[in-house]
């Protein structure tokens, strides 16, 4: 699991401002406590179309709702086969979602800490008093300590296992149906597992709230940023200079800083003709809010010219960044300042994303693109740092967060998580299908079986469709 942290976990909650804390003292002057959340730990907050996707998952499922109206929430994105979030509320981990790409299917993985929020109606199971202090250190449970058994149950799923007074002893996999287990005189009825407490507080609190309880934490972090960009910039001020922005959340943090902690400067975005609608909105509200000039590279031909040769790009064998984005920018600097000019350019790029990307340093010229020298700021920064800080300077960000859609870019990027991309097709059918009916074109044209796009198998493919 070592491999998995990017830094220290900085992520904890006072319970007397019910609000994530990036500190172990909350501005209020309490102490906080730590949330052990898995590694990386790059918690984000949950928006309220966040919560009200994460309670359907749990009221299809269990018949309750696992966050409470007023409760501030965050998800943390989990290392696993395709996408996994854990869910913190009350400073407790009470619950997990899981997207099954090979069934189409979000699965409800709830913590013990979920039924002191709400109790579950379904998918659940009662077991005899005798029965509850040898489950709850991870013995199994077999038939003669069942009380009761939900008919909704099925082999495999997760399961609530409730004492008689109603207490959550734990949630186990069950390892029979319903009708199976109540039939069973012995034996297994489900697999159980020692359950990691977590303490769970209940309280109201507003993002509002959470940015006056980490007001220390961000002023530290920004005046860092800014000791960082004063530290390294030096020899490279004589250089035109921009903020490359992409209309993510961190280009627009990494924007911010730059201006409050040195100079405005232009931003520089590239339009690939691949972006959502309200990335293109964004980078308009951001250069009318700050005033700000905008060097844009078009580059709306090049994918789609590749694309006839090439097919699509896939996750390892992503030629697209190269094409809309890499060349285009390199030909833009030559064109712009000669073929020995350079360009600084401020990148939002944070270790917490990804183990390439921790490993990656903080000034440094791309491969590809050597005429650019790029700088980051908010490298240390937890994806919470930028939450809080665009929160804290009521920034305009990309409404696409606010649908569930925590990665910008390009809309069909291979890149992506299977449980992203289905997201992405719910907030913009129109353009999945614009990009299904391009891929179906290509494979008709290449003799590909449809099964090669329905399947996913696309965004793993190398050259092997070519």
């Amino acid at each position: 699991m070592g491999g998995l942290y990017h830094g220290k976990i900085l992520l904890h909650w006072c319970d007397s401002c019910h609000t994530p804390v990036l500190s172990d003292r909350c501005a209020c002057t309490s102490r906080t406590r730590a949330v052990q959340v898995t590694p990386p730990g790059d918690a984000r907050p949950a928006f309220p179309d966040d919560i009200e996707f994460v309670n359907r998952i749990y009221e299809e499922q269990f018949g309750m709702s696992i966050i409470p109206e007023g409760q501030i929430a965050l998800l943390n994105k989990v290392p696993d086969n395709d996408r996994m979030e854990e869910i913190v509320v009350g400073g407790a981990i009470v619950g997990a979602i899981r997207y099954l790409p090979a069934k189409g299917y979000w699965e409800a993985l709830p913590r013990p800490e979920a039924a002191l929020i709400e109790k579950p109606k379904r998918r659940l199971i009662v077991i005899d008093d005798g029965a509850v202090m040898s489950v709850k250190d991870g013995r199994s449970l077999l038939a003669p300590g069942l009380v009761f058994c939900d008919p909704s149950v099925r082999e495999g799923d997760e399961v609530f296992m409730m004492t008689k007074s109603g207490i959550c002893a734990g949630v186990v996999r069950a390892k029979v149906d319903a009708d199976k287990a109540g039939k069973m005189e012995r034996g297994q009825v489900v697999k159980t597992r020692k359950n990691v407490p977590s303490t769970y507080v209940p309280g109201k609190a507003t993002w509002d709230d959470a940015v006056r309880a980490n007001a220390d934490v961000l002023a530290k972090a920004e005046k860092a940023s800014g000791k960082f960009i004063a530290d390294h910039i030096g020899p490279y001020e004589h250089l035109p200079m921009s903020v490359s922005y992409s209309g993510g959340k961190d280009s627009l943090a990494t924007l911010l800083v730059v201006m409050n902690t040195y100079q405005k400067l232009p931003i520089l975005y590239i339009d690939t003709g691949l972006e959502f609608p309200s990335t293109e909105e964004n980078v308009r509200d951001v250069q009318r809010q700050y005033d700000l000039a905008c060097v844009r590279i078009e580059s709306r031909d090049e994918f789609w010219q590749d694309f006839e040769l090439s097919g699509p790009p896939a996750r390892d064998n992503r030629w697209c960044c190269r094409t809309t984005k890499l060349e285009p920018l390199r030909r833009h600097i030559i064109e712009n300042y000669g073929e020995d000019g350079e360009l600084v350019s401020f990148i939002g790029q944070r270790k917490y994303e990804s183990f390439s990307r921790m490993k990656n340093p903080r000034v440094w010229r791309n491969s590809y693109v050597q005429n650019q020298v790029c700088l980051a700021p908010i490298h240390t920064w937890t994806a919470l740092h930028v939450w809080l800080y665009i929160f804290r300077e009521n920034a305009p960000f990309n409404d696409l967060y606010r649908h569930g859609v925590d990665r910008m870019g390009c809309y069909m990027c291979p890149a992506s998580d299977a449980g992203v991309l289905e997201k992405i097709k719910s907030v913009h059918p129109e353009l999945w299908q614009e990009w299904e009916d391009a891929v179906s074109l290509w494979m008709e044209n290449n003799g590909i079986s449809k099964s090669w796009f329905e399947s996913g198998e696309w965004r793993t493919r190398g050259d092997d469709a070519a």
